[in-house]
């Protein structure tokens, strides 16, 4: 019989709708029944994708005996950190503050009131039955020191995202910056790329930030490690070489052996990060590398509602990878299926495969190349056109092979959040690589954004409504959306979108601002709140809630000439330069805030009919702190006098523009100059 979750609509939820555990999803019902029966609570958190989250429940949640205990003395609670992150943020603060580190499966002991006692993440079947008897014991024979116990954990919690009131006594500089850089060096892998470390993560927000640094200072040694890191990256098993798109993190140091999961938010950071980078040196892998992914988000992420799709697992037949890897012998077999002698020798060798194999299963393959690859096939003879068409076609056959593979479980919700980082990647990529396939699709997933996803009051929800719930946009929705829209309006010059991005800010700033901190909450003030009402600072895998709002404000209190905006940056900015400097990988998109506090904006503005032609020219450069305005007519205070018929274009800076150019070239000349020191 299935428990409760055969209700629920979330794919994580769905997975274990017919274990024997008498699963309830997160509500008042749930709270209510162990507030009347007095029971402990034990909150459940993962994700569908999720390995670790999968074998806890084979190994816990369907044995009998362990169900048995859960059932008798708990209140079982099952939560999908994507559906609800402000759930996953509270009990995640709860194990980092009791165990010092954290993950998923989450799983925390709670009184009835939903106060953490106890947590950890993954536990082996006999360790967790263990815990619970021991905890149930506790609570039957000292439920005093539970609560002493809860009270001040409760407070670390609440205490937990307090941020230092820092006086500057100097004006943020370069030497702020240098304080964030110096130590992050020190931390480099000359010989693999990235931060001497495993597992690694693909972190596109840090190298992003020093990507930004890098050229704007004029640090080559800087931006010689980034273009290491991101060949290597690209180059190793972490990328799906045959269908696109970079798995969750690599387990070793090399980026060869992947964590398969596939996550939407992932690569959308990482296309727009590839794109700055070919902006910055148009190496061909890197363009291959954006194009491929796009081609399988369109291919496989991409719902008909115009939305895109959370995640594909890393597991196919309960098999860790097992749709991505490759046999010798398979490879083998497709000569006349496509590909004759020749191009099987050539794949072999290009993706390093051997009959002994590479993977934990003798005799199989995780592909990867070289990063000099495309240098090698030069010498071979091949011009880049012929080389990259060869590829296509190689990687085309054994896509066509692995189609016919039982495919990973797809995560098919909808965020908010996800989308926007997506439409953002799909709007830069139209810019860059002048496709408007691109574009298209970007503008579909924002009719999708503004049909589905927003409430009848002007805010967002975090997903789609359903029948059981309306879950409403947390801070994170708000910020990408929010950025979303000024990628839109840089990307077409129609103004709805950049009014749309000020209307959504305003929203934000009136319904999340803590004015006493000078951050925003990561929920609304409407929101059931849980233990506490708690901000998002640390950057991770994805920009903070807070840094990204306060990038688009920045950007907004340019474009609007809005002071309250600026100030609001100007406020925060000194009270997070010294968790900076102490952990720059953790506060890279706030980094990217004060680089462009530090060296202001460039502000383009295009006019008449040849903005469209100008922008192109622009978009072939790498300009980190640019902003790109334009258009025949406007309502934008920045624009006024500035826009006409006549083709033109200005460069500003600190509130004073050049005077206007004719020509992409001039234009061009007129941002090189005002570059230089």
């Amino acid at each position: 019989m299935a428990n409760l979750l055969g209700k629920e609509h979330s794919p994580y939820l769905l997975q274990h709708q017919h274990n024997p555990v008498h699963w309830k999803p997160w509500g008042r019902e749930a709270l209510d029944q162990a507030a009347a029966e007095n029971k402990l609570i034990i909150v459940s958190i993962g994700y569908s994708t999720c390995h670790w989250c999968h074998v806890m429940e084979r190994e816990s949640f369907e044995n009998p005996e362990v169900a048995a205990l859960m059932n008798k003395y708990f209140v079982s609670i099952k939560v999908d950190r994507e559906e609800r992150p402000d759930i996953d943020q509270i009990y995640m603060i709860a194990v980092q503050l009791m165990t010092g580190s954290g993950g998923w499966p989450l799983n925390c002991i709670c009184l009835p009131d939903g106060r953490p006692i106890y947590g950890g993440t993954y536990f082996r079947s006999d360790d967790w039955s263990h815990l619970l008897q021991q905890l149930q014991k506790m609570w039957m024979e000292n439920p005093q020191m539970a609560h002493e116990y809860a009270d001040k954990l409760a407070e670390g919690i609440r205490l937990s995202d307090g941020i230092p009131v820092d006086r500057l006594e100097e004006p943020f500089g370069k030497n702020h910056l240098q304080g964030i850089v110096r130590p992050w060096k020190q931390q480099f892998d000359h010989t693999y790329g990235g931060l001497t470390r495993a597992p690694k993560f693909p972190m596109p927000g840090n190298w992003d930030f020093l990507l930004q640094y890098a050229v704007l200072e004029n640090d080559q040694e800087l931006l010689e490690h980034v273009h290491f890191t991101l060949k290597k990256m690209a180059s190793g098993g972490i990328y799906d070489h045959v269908g696109g798109g970079f798995a969750r993190y690599s387990v070793d140091e090399r980026w060869h052996i992947p964590h398969f999961e596939k996550m939407l938010y992932d690569n959308a950071q990482l296309v727009s990060l590839y794109l700055s980078a070919w902006q910055q040196r148009p190496d061909p892998q890197y363009r291959r590398t954006v194009e491929e992914t796009l081609e399988w988000v369109s291919r496989e992420m991409t719902a008909p509602n115009g939305g895109f799709y959370c995640a594909l697992d890393a597991d196919s037949e309960g098999i860790e990878g097992k749709f991505y890897i490759f046999s010798l012998k398979e490879i083998q077999q497709l000569d006349g299926k496509g590909l004759n002698e020749g191009d099987i020798e050539l794949l072999t060798s290009h993706f390093h495969l051997s009959e002994k194999g590479n993977w934990e299963e003798e005799g199989t393959n995780v592909l990867y190349h070289d990063s000099d690859a495309d240098e090698l096939a030069a010498q071979q003879g091949f011009s880049a056109e012929e080389w990259n068409q060869y590829l296509r076609e190689l990687k085309s056959a054994l896509q066509t092979y692995r189609s016919g593979r039982v495919r990973p479980g797809l995560d098919n919700k909808q965020l908010t959040s996800w989308n926007a980082l997506m439409l953002k990647a799909f709007a830069e990529s139209f810019r860059v690589l002048e496709d408007k396939r691109y574009l298209d699709i970007a503008l579909r997933n924002a009719a999708f954004i503004r049909r589905e996803l927003y409430t009848e009051k002007g805010g967002l929800l975090h997903q789609p409504a359903d029948p059981n719930r309306s879950i409403a946009g947390y801070l994170d929705d708000y910020a990408f959306c929010i950025e979303a829209w000024i990628a839109l309006y840089e990307a077409t010059f129609d103004e709805q979108w950049i009014l749309e991005a000020k209307r959504l800010t305003d929203y934000a700033i009136g319904h999340f601002l803590n004015k006493e901190q000078g951050v925003f909450y990561y929920t609304d003030d409407g929101s059931d709140h849980l233990i506490t009402r708690k901000s998002e600072l640390m950057d991770n895998v994805m920009p903070s809630s807070n840094s990204a709002l306060f990038r688009a404000i920045q950007k907004l209190g340019v474009i609007f000439d809005h002071q309250e905006y600026s100030d609001l940056v100007a406020q925060v900015l000194p009270r997070i330069i010294t968790p900076m400097q102490q952990y720059g990988t953790a506060y890279s998109n706030w980094a990217i805030l004060l680089l462009h506090e530090v060296y202001g904006s460039v502000e383009l503005i295009l006019s008449g009919e040849s903005a469209a032609d100008f922008r192109k020219a622009i978009d072939r450069q790498y300009i980190p702190n640019k902003l790109v305005l334009g258009g025949t007519e406007s309502r934008l205070p920045i624009l006024q006098g500035r826009l006409s018929g006549q083709s033109l274009a200005y460069v500003c800076r600190n509130r004073t523009c050049s005077l206007p150019v004719k020509t992409a070239d001039e234009l061009l000349e007129l941002i090189d100059s005002s570059r230089r020191p």
